[in-house]
């Protein structure tokens, strides 16, 4: 098993330490795409790739990049590849999604956020 090149990725949020996070569900996004690579589901290669090619095409959107939204586009890319090499069903992904928004929604702010079936 390889360790992930973290300088392979294209402007990672990072200090002096590595990998910095804004919120939570940024280093559980980080950390499910390390797992997935460790796991043997995809290169480090293939990964900063796909990463890239998210992010290419949010400047391409007309995105602005000032780095607030580098682990939206992580989430996008890991959603992509996961679904494209069926780790994870498209329409699983899509229901699981849906199940968190609405869960999210449902939440005081403050609160865990709890999915249906998985208290």
């Amino acid at each position: 098993m390889t360790t992930p090149d973290l300088s392979a990725l294209p402007a990672i949020p990072r200090d002096d330490e590595g990998p910095v996070f804004r919120a939570p569900w940024e280093a559980q996004a980080f950390a499910l795409a390390v797992m997935l690579h460790e796991r043997g589901h995809f290169s480090w290669k293939e990964w900063a790739a796909r990463l890239a090619d998210e992010i290419a095409a949010a400047r391409e959107r007309g995105e602005s990049d000032d780095g607030r939204r580098y682990y939206h586009h992580w989430l996008a890319a890991l959603e992509k590849l996961v679904a494209e090499k069926r780790i994870v069903l498209a329409d699983e992904l899509r229901t699981r999604r849906d199940a968190w928004d609405q869960a999210a929604r449902a939440t005081p702010h403050g609160q865990p956020i709890v999915l249906p079936g998985r208290g």
